[in-house]
C-alpha cells in the first residue's frame, strides 16, 4: 500500500470533517425532536472517524489499479457531497435542502462502493460500513423534517 497516497485521501476526508468543526450542531439541532432509535453523541465522531480511515483506505487500494477512472470519479462527487451537507444542515438549517444533498451522497457512495467492487473487491468491501452509514444518516435527515414540520428550510 501507498501510505502517502493513502495521507492524501486521508486529508480530503479531514478537510470534510472540517465542516463538523466549524458548524457544530448547537442549541438548534438540540431543540430538535429526535425518533426513539437516535443514537448516542459519542458514536458520530468514533463513526466518523472509522468511516473516513476506512474510505482513504479504499481510494488508496484502487487509485493505483487500472479501471479505476470512474471509481475515483465517485470517490470525488462524494467527498464533495459530504462537505456540502453539514453546512446546509448544521449551519444553515436547511433539513430539506440538506435532504435533497443527503440523497444524492446516498447514491455517490453507492455508486463508489459498487465501481469499487468492480476493480478491488477489499476496496468494495471497505466502503460497505459508509454506505451503511449514509442510509442511517438519510434516514435521521428525513425523520428531523417529519419530526419537526414547523421549521422552515
Amino acid at each position: 500500500m501507498d501510505w502517502f497516497l493513502f495521507l492524501t485521501f486521508l486529508a480530503a476526508c479531514g478537510a470534510a470533517a472540517t465542516t463538523g468543526a466549524m458548524f457544530k450542531p448547537g442549541d438548534w439541532y438540540e431543540a430538535l425532536k429526535k425518533p426513539s432509535w437516535f443514537p448516542p453523541r459519542w458514536i458520530f465522531p468514533l463513526a466518523w472517524t472509522t468511516l473516513y480511515i476506512l474510505m482513504s483506505l479504499a481510494a488508496a487500494r484502487v487509485a493505483v489499479l487500472p479501471g479505476n477512472a470512474q471509481g475515483m470519479a465517485f470517490w470525488a462527487v462524494q467527498i464533495a457531497l459530504n462537505t456540502l451537507w453539514t453546512p446546509i444542515f448544521f449551519g444553515l438549517h436547511l433539513m430539506r435542502r440538506a435532504m435533497v444533498v443527503m440523497g444524492l451522497l446516498w447514491l455517490s457512495v453507492a455508486a463508489t462502493t459498487w465501481t469499487f467492487f468492480g476493480v478491488d473487491w477489499v476496496a468494495g468491501m471497505l466502503f460497505v460500513p459508509y454506505l451503511i452509514w449514509v442510509t442511517v444518516a438519510s434516514a435521521l435527515n428525513r425523520s428531523a423534517i417529519k419530526l419537526n414540520p414547523g421549521i422552515p428550510g
